[in-house]
């Protein structure tokens, strides 16, 4: 082990301690192999020194990655990773997109089948069970559907909803029991809109105090056409009806309080802001997700759950060091550091230069990439 100051190191060298920021937070773990950017952002905390492993890391260099059929610089392979396990991780999202399509097609067609009454729950059941096999490779910042237009909206909300949930689930530490229902509480939370005339659900201007009273009764419309499907239990059902309630008993449509409010429907609420609001749509266009974060982060007071709106938050932006982004300057960098304090404003190093997006207030990341 060899204490070694910042300004003399080289790219390639392996830390033998644990770097902590000048405030306490942890920068970088024990272990890493350090790469050109965690210079820059080791000189950003203005990080004096730290410990490596041997006089020059003992020949422990960066290593090379492999990107057949990716872009360079996409992402940084695991130096202790098989050649084979990082072939892998290049073809590891084709099976979820392709059971995402699939889970589409059998939705609007569910959607259509639920106006007459029927829903054909078992088979959305057994589709619902193939996507989630792949619920480990979804990244709910990174992943995008392969084919997207304005008139799917609804549909992709929905499958997008239920992968979000499940994970969200997981997270706050429900019974596995429960993963599964919350997945078909955040695909069928807005099945009540097919009793919605189409022409008001894709109005682009301001809805009128009767129009807005009828889009409002989609809750009620979703709890009827769930009540008697079997395979679902009572929290799915909430969830349909449940969804627009507000913790402070300001929601529709019953203006229940938060301690009324199924922990579905909570969870639900959630992802449905997040995808609503990061999708393309007839009346409007997809905003940035760290902004919509961010929205989200302010309803939290009164409006949401906050300990639901800070796990979604937290979790979603951990482990996205490296991840490449456009910043709201249209210009591209990769995330180095977040701040857990502030999770939707990174550091973000651009051609050598760290811009702190705490600092500058002005930027926001527009778009994550990869």
């Amino acid at each position: 082990m060899t204490i070694k100051s910042v300004s003399d190191l080289k790219a390639g060298v392996k830390l033998t301690q644990d770097v902590h920021t000048p405030l306490g937070g942890l920068l970088m773990q024990k272990g890493k192999i350090l790469l050109p950017r965690d210079l820059d952002v080791l000189k950003a905390f203005m990080v004096q020194q730290v410990d490596i492993e041997g006089a020059e890391g003992d020949g422990n260099k960066i290593p090379a990655v492999k990107t057949a059929g990716q872009k360079p610089s996409l992402l940084f392979v695991d130096p202790d990773e098989s050649p084979e396990a990082q072939e892998q991780s290049f073809k590891k999202d084709l099976p979820l997109h392709e059971e995402y399509d699939r889970m589409l097609t059998l939705v609007k067609s569910c959607y259509q089948s639920a106006i007459a009454g029927e829903l054909r729950i078992y088979e959305v059941r057994k589709q619902m069970e193939h996507l989630m096999e792949h619920q480990k490779e979804y990244d709910v910042l990174k992943f995008a559907p392969r084919m997207t237009n304005r008139n799917d909206y609804r549909y992709h909300n929905a499958v997008l909803c239920a992968l979000s949930s499940y994970k969200l689930a997981q997270w706050l530490g429900l019974p596995s029991k429960d993963w599964i229902q919350v997945a078909f509480a955040g695909l069928l939370h807005d099945i009540g809109n097919v009793r919605i005339d189409p022409l008001l659900l894709n109005k682009p201007n301001r809805l009128t105090g009767e129009e807005n009273e009828e889009m409002r009764r989609h809750t009620t419309y979703g709890y009827q056409i769930l009540k008697n499907v079997a395979a679902i239990n009572e929290g799915v059902r909430l969830a349909a009806l449940q969804h627009h309630e507000k913790v402070d008993g300001s929601g529709y449509p019953l203006k229940l309080d938060g301690s009324k409010i199924h922990i579905y429907s909570k969870i639900v609420a959630v992802t449905d802001i997040f995808h609503a609001m990061t999708l393309d749509k007839f009346y409007g266009s997809a905003q940035s997700p760290y902004l919509v974060l961010e929205q989200i982060q302010l309803e939290a007071f009164g409006k949401l759950d906050p300990v639901i709106v800070q796990t979604f938050i937290q979790k979603v932006t951990a482990l996205h060091h490296g991840t490449k982004v456009k910043l709201s300057s249209q210009k591209v960098g990769e995330i180095v550091f977040t701040d857990s304090q502030h999770p939707t404003r990174p550091m973000v190093s651009i051609e050598g230069q760290i811009i702190n997006l705490m600092q500058q207030r002005q930027l926001h990341i527009e778009e994550v990439i990869s």
